[in-house]
Formats: structure tokens, sequence, C-alpha cells
């Protein structure tokens, strides 16, 4: 079974779950809550956990940053990335598969930070997101830019568990959470737009929650 398959089928197999437990780990938003919960999402009591494929396990001592392409090619290791300026964030996380988590915790760097750090081409246009594990998924570059995305390193005092994408993961809170690249290695700046795993894969290509931009053409 290709992806392809698996994505409609696992988020239609998810959503009716969801319609199935109300109360236990779900909750439908309250009115008042309506500029902050996307359409047809749900509230998380818990941070649930969906991966396609295997796990990655990596240390810090392994972990390292790349960036290439329209860009001066520059590597991070987890020390390098320490040594930038490090700023606690609390994000709504809204993931395709209709849960939502409000005012999560974590720790990190600031994308503008990040960005402020290396050399990016002006004729850089777009980003593609690459990860341990071989997942990629893209984004615009004024996605990519804006003040409130991070990279996340700790996630409520803790460092960043593997299931949740640590040892690092990129945060972009306007957008569904796989334009959240989990276990993050690279960062390739672009002239044009590349589809990732997902987009190629009959997700949106951009995925923004509040038009349910979930499967491409919807």
């Amino acid at each position: 079974m290709s992806p392809l398959d698996v994505a409609p089928l696992f988020f239609c197999n998810f959503k009716d779950w969801l319609e199935l437990m109300p109360g236990k780990y779900f909750t439908k938003p309250e009115p008042e809550q309506g500029d902050r919960v996307p359409p047809g999402q749900y509230l998380a009591k818990g941070f649930p956990v969906l991966s396609y494929g295997e796990t990655p396990q990596v240390s810090t001592d392994e972990w390292l940053l790349k960036v290439w392409g329209l860009v001066s090619e520059q590597r991070f290791a987890w020390s390098d990335f320490m040594a930038l300026p490090q700023q606690d964030f609390t994000a709504d996380f809204h993931c395709v598969t209709r849960w939502s988590k409000l005012d999560v915790k974590w720790t990190g760097v600031k994308v503008t930070d990040f960005l402020a750090a290396i050399d990016v081409d002006s004729q850089a246009t777009h980003i593609l997101q690459h990860c341990y594990g071989d997942y990629t998924t893209n984004l615009s570059l004024e996605d990519f830019a804006r003040p409130e995305n991070f990279f996340a390193h700790t996630l409520d005092g803790l460092p960043l568990a593997a299931d949740h994408g640590g040892p690092m993961r990129l945060v972009v809170p306007h957008l569904y959470a796989w334009k959240s690249g989990k276990w993050i290695k690279g960062i390739e700046f672009l002239n044009h737009d590349e589809p990732g795993f997902w987009e190629r894969n009959g997700y949106h290509n951009r995925g923004e929650p509040w038009a349910e931009e979930r499967y491409g053409g919807r």
C-alpha cells in the first residue's frame, strides 16, 4: 500500500475515531474558542503522535543541520544551534487529522534568528525541509520566515522526544502540523516550489487550517 492509499484511509479512520471517542481523548471546542480552533477540529486532551514509517532515533551528538541550495552552504552541530538565541514559545498546534492542541509550550530558536545566521541568496523563494527518515515537506520562503515560527528542541520543559520530532523539529503554527518537519536535518533553499513527501501523495501544497487545505485541490 502506497502513501497515497494510506493518507485518506488514515485520515478518515482517525476522523471516525474522534467522533466515536468524545470526552475521553478529545473535546469539541467551546464557542468562545472559535477564533483559535479552525473549522473541523477537535481539541486533544493529550498530545497525539502520528507518523508514517519508523521513528528515527537521533542523539544530539549525532544531530547535524545542513543548509544548501540558494544559500551559503553551512552546517550546524548541536552546540552551534544551542549557541543561537534561545526563547520560550507558546503556540497552538493543528493537525490535518482534525485535532488541535492549544497553548503548547516549547523552547528553541526563532526562524528569523536562524535566518540572520546564514546568507540566503535573494533569488530564493521556497525551501524544502529534509528530515531524518527521508521525510520532506515544502514551504514558501514567506511562510518559513514568519516571526512566529521556530525550531524546537524542548517541549513542556523536557527534551523533545523522538515521537514528537526530537531532537529538533520545525514548528510552523499557522499551517497544519505536517508542515512542521519532525527530525529536521536540512533546509534546501530553492527558486521554485518543490512538493515534499505528503504533498506528492495527495496532501494540499500549503495546508492552511482556517481554509481547511487538507488535500490537494481542496
